[in-house]
């Protein structure tokens, strides 16, 4: 029986949906209407609903369905794992990148103007750089080493602020600006080399060569990790986020030499998974990535806080740090400007994206009663909405004609829904602590690296946990295979669980726990093909499909092409 004020209706298609009379609402769903035990809803001063817990006594602005309260669930019992979690966190690196410490002594190479070197209290070299009153580990003799050398533009010169911060004068138009002039070209440069390291040197040397003077200090209480930090973050200019960062935890006597602030990037990363605050979600149920909730924008504040996790984000690229939970592989394409394709909805939304696929490859003349338009139904906090692909979409069938415009809006619509405000304030946020031109040398996967960082992986539990089809742990391309994994550095082995499963991470329970698009899945090898194509993947089932070769050489050549020098390459 439904509750007082509710009527259930079909809509177009047939599909049940329910009218909420009372509220002049529309949900697909009549449990959203039921409040759990212990929960009440309530009213602000200025007419928003909000919701007690009184179990937990918090609030939020969320409606506590069983889909949320089972994503507070799986979030307070990775919480609870934290601290294991975080013991492999603060094992996380980076590709080498040639610093200081490995450099000989002896480099007679001169330092550039202002630079000198010195050593700390443990021997480790170090360098000042007297124009900016800042120090860093890296050499900034291996740094940048060939924009240093490259002339400034005719009738530009390069300047420093009171403060010391480098600025390029433009004496043609009577401009400045704090982008080096020879940056766009020598971005352009960098695109061509697939060294990580020497792309890494690259975006140092824009930071380091940006920093601000004077420090930054943050006192944050561990029971308000998300407001303190929200506060600080918020008041500052962007430029005194490039200062020096020094962290502490209130009550709490440490000195940060980079430890208190390598916690707080990884506690707060975690923290605004919190579904209470509901900004970020899973991408889907069976996966590590996050995406940003449609469902944020419930909240009156959200878009300061994208705002402010952009800058959160930016700041751990700047300070050299990593963050906990890495965003899904086509974000990070957000983030470079690159274009997205339906390839990329397989790892977030493999129903939507097979719906697609479909569409695609038959012929729609053959098909007369799929009765599809340019439109499309959304459903967001219980509100069905109609929306319309392009001005008249209601009335545009699709046809045979048409489709590759239909699949392209259908596309670029799915990957916005509900989240275009808040992707741009986070894109916003970002872009005032690190300009996103900086990023533009790194591949959305290196931009995983760097912001996520490597973690050790544990080849003897890889390999204890994949199986075959086809193929038996004697054979002797699977002999060749791990081979292969043995002899690689760690940041091809990044890469290639990359390729194969979407990320550069290994749950915290090792590979046994690697999930799939339907669940639990493990690294799975399937022999495919011939042996004159290359190796594709199936991210969804964390799936390689291996072409027999008949030499080790031709194995291992052919995987490389594939997790080095193709972007996507083979996957489906």
């Amino acid at each position: 029986q439904l509750p007082a004020g509710w009527e259930i209706r079909l809509d177009n298609r047939g599909r049940p949906y329910y009218i909420d009379h009372n509220r002049r609402r529309t949900t697909w769903l009549l449990d959203q209407t039921v409040l759990p035990p212990g929960w009440e809803e309530r009213v602000d001063n200025r007419g928003r609903i909000y919701f007690v817990d009184h179990n937990t006594r918090t609030t939020t602005w969320i409606r506590p369905t069983a889909i949320h309260l089972s994503n507070v669930a799986q979030w307070q019992s990775q919480y609870a794992r934290s601290n294991s979690m975080f013991n492999q966190f603060e094992h996380r690196f980076l590709p080498q990148t040639e610093n200081n410490s490995q450099l000989n002594d002896s480099n007679e190479e001169p330092l550039p103007e202002g630079w000198q070197r010195m050593l700390d209290n443990q021997g480790r070299p170090y360098f000042i750089n007297h124009l900016s009153k800042t120090t860093q580990w890296e050499d900034p003799r291996q740094m940048n080493s060939s924009l240093f050398e490259t002339p400034l533009p005719d009738g530009v010169e390069m300047c420093h602020t009171k403060e010391g911060q480098i600025y390029f004068l433009d004496r043609n138009t009577n401009t400045k600006t704090f982008h080096d002039p020879r940056l766009e070209c020598n971005i352009a440069n960098v695109k061509c080399k697939r060294s990580l390291p020497y792309k890494i040197r690259q975006f140092r040397y824009l930071c380091s060569t940006n920093a601000t003077n004077g420090q930054l200090k943050l006192t944050i209480r561990r029971d308000r990790l998300f407001n303190d930090s929200f506060n600080h973050i918020i008041q500052f200019q962007s430029s005194e986020l490039r200062r020096r960062l020094y962290l502490s935890f209130k009550h709490e006597e440490a000195l940060d030499y980079g430890g208190v602030a390598r916690e707080w990037f990884f506690r707060l990363s975690h923290e605004v998974l919190n579904p209470m605050y509901c900004l970020f979600e899973y991408a889907n149920k069976n996966n590590y990535y996050l995406q940003i909730n449609p469902a944020s924008s419930i909240n009156p504040d959200h878009l300061i806080y994208f705002g402010f996790i952009g800058r959160f984000v930016a700041m751990a690229l700047y300070h050299e740090k990593f963050i906990d939970n890495g965003f899904s592989l086509p974000f990070y394409k957000r983030m470079l400007g690159k274009t997205l394709t339906i390839n990329d909805l397989e790892s977030l939304d493999p129903e939507f994206y097979n719906s697609l696929l479909w569409i695609k490859d038959n012929n729609l003349d053959e098909n007369d009663d799929l009765e599809l338009y340019f439109n499309t139904t959304f459903e967001l906090l219980g509100k069905v909405e109609n929306i319309e692909l392009k001005p008249d979409g209601n009335d545009i069938k699709l046809t045979e004609d048409n489709k590759a415009e239909y699949l392209e809006l259908m596309t670029k619509w799915r990957f916005t829904r509900g989240v275009e405000d808040q992707t741009k304030a986070f894109l916003h946020g970002f872009n005032e602590v690190v300009p996103l031109q900086w990023i533009q040398i790194f591949d959305e996967r290196e931009l995983e690296l760097l912001l996520c960082g490597i973690s050790k992986i544990d080849i003897v539990d890889w390999e204890r946990n994949t199986i075959y089809k086809h193929y038996t742990q004697s054979s002797k391309q699977i002999q060749w295979f791990w081979q292969f994994v043995r002899e690689i550095t760690d940041e091809q082995r990044a890469r290639l669980l990359q390729f194969v499963t979407g990320t550069c991470r290994v749950p915290i329970g090792g590979f046994a726990e690697l999930l799939g698009s339907n669940g639990p899945q493990k690294f799975c090898i399937e022999k495919y093909g011939k042996d004159n194509i290359l190796p594709r993947s199936h991210t969804c089932f964390n799936r390689l499909d291996l072409p027999p070769y008949k030499k080790y050489e031709i194995l291992k050549e052919k995987l490389l092409f594939a997790i080095e020098e193709c972007e996507g390459f083979g996957q489906e």
